[in-house]
């Protein structure tokens, strides 16, 4: 998918060279011992002070994403995170405008309401995402207008949110950060530690064993 928005032209080229971000494209794991830092940005959640860091770079927009966060994310947060076992990090890496705008309204949000937004925006993708039907961009507005309002936000300032260009700089930043560094092609992926562990909606005993085998090395 082309990122065509005025927001979204960092990284461009290099995208083109390797080929079409996708949603749920399954890359085979990179092992060449990257290294990862914590943003002051970073939205999070669990253990700041654990040796296990799960970094997951996925699009609002993005279907496997949605179903990623609906069959394994909650088990996952309930057996991992909200015990302190990891550390879990969230990232955009958009796909297309939308979802930069989608992103734009969660920052707007007090940051404890940003995953249960982040949740709602996955969970109505058909309210207000092209992979659904909606495709003109009245039809996108209206439904992320929607869900700001569900989220508390009046119209206006869902508007306002969304016209903030000061968070486009962030966004484009972060997402080509992630393509250079671990080579995203896909949503979402998940890096441990620092190592691509490949993109698509991973089964939740998977992402357990692999979290289970990397405690076990850093005890």
């Amino acid at each position: 998918m082309s990122r065509k928005s005025p927001f979204l032209v960092l990284g461009l080229m290099a995208l083109i060279a390797v080929g079409m971000v996708a949603c749920g494209e399954s890359e085979t794991p990179n092992t060449a011992g990257q290294d990862y830092e914590i943003l002051p940005s970073d939205r999070t959640l669990g253990n700041p002070k654990s040796k296990v860091v799960l970094i997951e770079y996925a699009a609002h927009s993005c279907p496997a994403c949605a179903a990623f966060n609906e069959q394994n994310f909650g088990r996952l947060k309930a057996n991992y995170i909200d015990t302190g076992k990891i550390f879990y990090v969230f990232r955009l890496f958009p796909l297309r405008a939308d979802d930069g705008a989608a992103e734009k309204i969660a920052r707007c949000l007090p940051e404890d309401k940003y995953f249960s937004f982040v949740d709602l925006l996955f969970r109505n993708q058909p309210k207000w995402d092209v992979e659904f039907g909606v495709q003109s961009p009245e039809g996108v507005r209206a439904g992320l207008v929607l869900l700001g309002r569900i989220a508390g936000m009046s119209e206006s300032q869902v508007e306002q949110c969304m016209v903030n260009t000061a968070e486009d700089e962030r966004i484009n930043k972060v997402a080509t950060d992630g393509e250079k560094r671990y080579g995203i092609t896909g949503t979402p992926t998940f890096i441990l530690n620092g190592i691509s562990q490949g993109s698509g909606n991973i089964p939740y005993d998977s992402m357990a064993k692999l979290l289970d085998d990397e405690l076990a090395k850093q005890k």
